[in-house]
């Protein structure tokens, strides 16, 4: 097992060791065990401190240490022995001059299907708040500008679970920046080719550059950006739209998904007042004329694919259609034989009945 780090929090350990406790109380539970039995599993602490960190040490110790103490049936079975297997990441433990660029704690969707997929400890990325944000809910956190916050989850519809200090909540991806750029290399392309979603919730649009849609409307989405409002298409018309009340089309629905729908879309970037950045240039932006220039371009090449290939299409029913019209020449009769050849070649009873 890997050791957590002294650093800070490490969640994904904590995760670890619910998943293999829940694979524990599932599997001796149904035996005749008691849930009581077994250790119970120390809760992650989320800030920071190093009292806080030793404390985090310490329950985790004594979690594996009775752990391993328990009768052989339990702490020899598979899943126990799984969960302490030494990886090559444990006999060379990544430095902190090999660390080239921290990564966002994410919980792969089949984490729970394997108890022992562990990976590093985790460096929570360091963002800026570029202005002041009031928060309007006690799930979120208000930020001054110039303070700085790690970003424990960063979510599609542009609202970032974050940590500063001994304070966490929710906060808009449009307040906050990258330390090492204005641009944010997560951000995929513009696809124009577009991916079809459902509108999930109603939405009126505020400015110019936003779309109205009501609940059912079916879209396609060309650009998803990261404070949470993308680039749709609903016919020939592009606009932004917040993408908490899209849903892919051919999704079930989630409970955690209408959650969210109730919360309010989070700011745009573009509107927000005195934002102080610490980058000489300014993020590079794609101006709404220029996706629905894009857009047209698009929408016009695969029309004109679609009628070339319904062209070839025709072109080739018409001539099998020709072919199977065009009439069809009849076989030659052939000559009648003669007298001698048909004497020379039929059997001896024949020959007599002739002649």
């Amino acid at each position: 097992m890997q050791p957590c780090s002294t650093l800070g929090p490490n969640p994904l350990i904590f995760s670890a060791k619910l998943m293999i406790q829940s694979s524990l109380l599932g599997k001796f539970i149904k035996t005749g065990h008691s849930a009581c039995f077994f250790p119970s599993p120390p809760a992650p602490k989320w800030f920071d401190g190093q009292r806080s960190t030793q404390n985090r040490q310490g329950t985790l110790s004594e979690y594996c240490y009775t752990l391993v103490n328990l009768p052989n049936k339990i702490s020899r079975c598979l899943h126990v022995v799984n969960f302490f297997k030494v990886r090559p990441d444990d006999m060379n433990p990544v430095t902190d001059s090999q660390i080239k660029k921290p990564e966002v704690f994410l919980l792969p969707k089949d984490a729970k299907k394997n108890s022992t997929d562990i990976t590093g400890p985790i460096v929570l990325q360091t963002y800026r708040a570029i202005a002041d944000y009031e928060k309007s809910s006690t799930s979120e956190m208000a930020l001054k500008a110039g303070d700085m916050v790690d970003v424990v989850e960063k979510s599609e519809s542009g609202w970032w679970f974050c940590q500063m200090k001994n304070k966490r909540g929710w906060v808009p991806a449009a307040y906050l920046e990258p330390m090492d750029g204005p641009d944010e290399s997560e951000e995929q392309e513009p696809n124009y080719a577009g991916e079809q979603y459902v509108v999930q919730k109603s939405y009126t649009a505020v400015e110019e550059d936003e779309l109205t849609l009501k609940e059912g409307d079916t879209i396609e989405v060309i650009h998803k950006l990261l404070d949470g409002w993308w680039v749709i298409r609903k016919d020939e018309t592009t606009g932004y739209y917040p993408s908490m009340y899209l849903q892919k089309a051919g999704e079930a629905n989630t409970s955690v998904k209408s959650e969210l729908r109730n919360r309010s879309a989070p700011p745009r970037r573009s509107t927000i007042r005195n934002a102080k950045s610490i980058h000489k240039q300014g993020r590079k932006q794609i101006s709404q004329e220029t996706y629905r220039r894009n857009s047209k371009k698009y929408i016009q090449s695969r029309r004109n694919m679609k009628e070339n290939f319904q062209n070839k299409a025709n072109v080739i029913t018409e001539k099998n259609e020709r072919e199977e019209n065009k009439p069809k020449a009849q076989p030659a009769v052939p000559p009648r034989p003669s007298k001698d050849l048909i004497l020379n070649r039929c059997t001896e009873s024949t020959r007599r009945k002739i002649l």
